[in-house]
């Protein structure tokens, strides 16, 4: 799985996908886009799921025509989350293309 980490989630999460391709929005090229130009460029490049804690996302943009997963976390906390590893892969893996899926605290 492709996976690509929007810019406020921490970028040691991608100790949670060992077995997967992990980009951070962090990066030069990704830093600063709107969330609607992430999705598209994130499509264009072949992500299948981008995983942000930006809890207006699924309100501001028009979901409905995207082929892309989005997960959208509880926080963005990185102590809290380093702890949650497991149940936010488990989500991740789980998760089908084009749906949202807003993850709760466990």
């Amino acid at each position: 799985m492709k996976v690509l980490l929007d810019e406020c989630v921490p970028i040691q999460l991608r100790n949670a996908f060992l077995n997967h391709e992990v980009h951070s929005a962090t990066t030069p090229s990704w830093k600063g886009l709107s969330n609607g130009q992430l999705l598209n460029r994130a499509e264009l490049e072949g992500f299948d799921l981008v995983i942000v804690a930006d809890k207006n996302m699924r309100h501001q943009q028009d979901l409905s025509t995207r082929r892309i997963a989005i997960l959208e976390l509880w926080t963005n906390h990185r102590p809290t989350l380093e702890l949650h590893f497991d149940y936010i892969r488990a989500a991740a893996e789980r998760i089908a293309s084009s749906e949202y899926v807003q993850l709760r605290q466990p």
